[in-house]
């Protein structure tokens, strides 16, 4: 009985803060700016008890209503060649074409066409179709794909189409009522109603460039690229993953935030093919009970400086290995993936105040972000008489190595691609970093260049695999 009053009062806090005639975002925003991605941070709910039975009496639907009928269903299908195991084995066989296909959910940020959903969903499609909530369906052209947010940015040829305006997130927090909309299991659309379980969620086994809102909002396979959206009907994330080992909603569910959704839209609607974020230059370890004591610090937070990369912003800052990073423009960071959260959500040259301790004291310094040092490629495949001949082989800057999810602070010149030749018996993998050869320091492809142009047919290499020095001779 004592759970069943508890739940009738949930619903009344919700519908006393849903009050779309005159707090909704979703349609008033779009209306108001065009792109319904800037301006100001969005007004919140006000959070309130129920006062009257019938306030009890009041559901989800209002908010339902507003936001609904921006969610669309999304179907990527893709054609696999394919040749039967039994007759690859001789190698024979003529491949067969299979189609294969997912299905997802989107968002629509603009009322021209501009749909946002999971990178995962459309990825490798070769014919992507949006179903709308009127049941029409169109084509969709892949305006920006965005692997590291796990966000792609798709466009139909339509207009006047309802929408939903993405949330800053400023004012989010734990406790929230919230709505998770999606296709799930392909049987429709489907609204399910939970609470914000937690911010800010780094460690949770997704290479990314977010910080999780985590919810128990229910959410299965096919709820991937739909909306959460708040009691004021705003997006406030992308529907991305869920933790389950039954493959289905246990009650662990995580979106990709607003901030990374509008960051990856606005570089797409400006006519980028990548997504420049800005990275502060640092690398270091999450701050232990142990570490704090040693710190002076009253409790474990922030991130501990093991590294500062030369000349980026945050050594032109005057920060150094040993400083504790505690706060970004007053948000709290306590391990590495909250400091590129923070920072990547960020407009390259933008300002932000970091806070951080050193010997004791808390100091602030202003830093104007900037992306990662980058230099030319100059990707060459290497022939000749060499260890190295069918070895595509490329310098190697943070930007790149970023790219390729490598560590930023590694540098020299990288295998890229292995494509045959003397490279194959000599061992050499993609991946492999080319530290020295015949005593030479490498730095750039030019100085291998310069290296295999001079020598004979002895060679001693040393190259870098996984972190390991690995040294080997060849006579060829």
């Amino acid at each position: 009985m004592r759970s069943r009053i508890l739940s009738i009062l949930l619903l009344a806090f919700l519908a006393a803060c849903s009050d779309p005639a005159s707090r909704s975002d979703a349609q008033s925003t779009a209306a108001a700016k065009p792109s319904g991605l800037r301006g100001p941070p969005l007004p919140s709910a006000t959070r309130r008890a129920p006062t009257d039975a019938a306030q009890v009496k009041l559901s989800f639907s209002p908010v339902v209503k507003k936001t609904a009928p921006a969610v669309v269903n999304i179907s990527s299908k893709r054609v696999v060649r394919q040749v039967d195991p039994f007759f690859e084995m001789f190698g024979m066989g003529v491949p067969r074409a299979r189609v294969e296909g997912s299905l997802g959910s989107g968002v629509i940020v603009r009322s021209d066409g501009i749909i946002v959903t999971n990178n995962h969903v459309i990825e490798g499609g070769q014919e992507i179709t949006v179903s709308l909530y009127d049941r029409r369906e169109f084509p969709a052209k892949v305006l920006l794909a965005d692997a590291k947010a796990d966000i792609a940015v798709l466009k139909i040829d339509a207009k006047d189409l309802p929408t939903l305006a993405i949330s800053s997130g400023e004012d989010l927090q734990v406790g929230d009522l919230v709505l998770a909309i999606g296709n799930p299991f392909g049987v429709g659309q489907t609204v399910t109603n939970g609470i914000i379980s937690a911010l800010n969620r780094t460690d949770v086994g997704a290479e990314s460039v977010s910080s999780y809102i985590q919810t128990d909002a229910a959410i299965n396979p096919g709820n991937s690229g739909g909306a959460l959206v708040d009691m004021d009907g705003n997006l406030i994330g992308v529907n991305s993953m869920i933790l389950s080992r039954s493959g289905g909603s246990v009650g662990v569910g995580f979106a990709i935030p607003g901030p990374i959704v509008r960051q990856v839209v606005d570089t797409a609607l400006g006519g980028g093919k990548t997504v420049a974020r800005p990275w502060l230059g640092v690398a270091g370890q999450a701050v232990t009970g142990e570490i704090a004591r040693s710190l002076g610090l009253d409790r474990p937070e922030g991130l501990l400086l093991a590294d500062v990369y030369p000349g980026s912003a945050a050594a032109r800052a005057g920060l150094h290995q040993g400083d504790a990073i505690l706060t970004v423009d007053g948000q709290a960071v306590n391990d590495e993936s909250s400091l590129n959260y923070r920072i990547g959500t960020r407009k390259v040259g933008e300002t932000v105040a970091i806070g951080y301790q050193r010997d004791g004291k808390a100091k602030t310094v202003r830093v104007a972000v900037e992306t990662p040092p980058s230099r030319a490629r100059d990707q060459q495949l290497l022939q000749g008489r060499n260890p190295f001949d069918g070895a595509v082989v490329m310098n190697l800057s943070p930007a790149a190595a970023i790219e390729l999810d490598m560590d930023p602070f590694v540098s020299g010149v990288l295998i890229s691609e292995i494509r045959g030749g003397l490279s194959v018996n000599a061992g050499l993998r993609p991946g492999d970093l080319i530290r020295e050869v015949n005593g030479r320091k490498i730095a750039s492809v030019a100085d291998l260049k310069s290296v295999l142009a001079g020598a004979g047919r002895a060679w001693a290499v040393e190259i870098e695999r996984n972190g390991q020095k690995i040294s080997a001779s060849f006579n060829l």
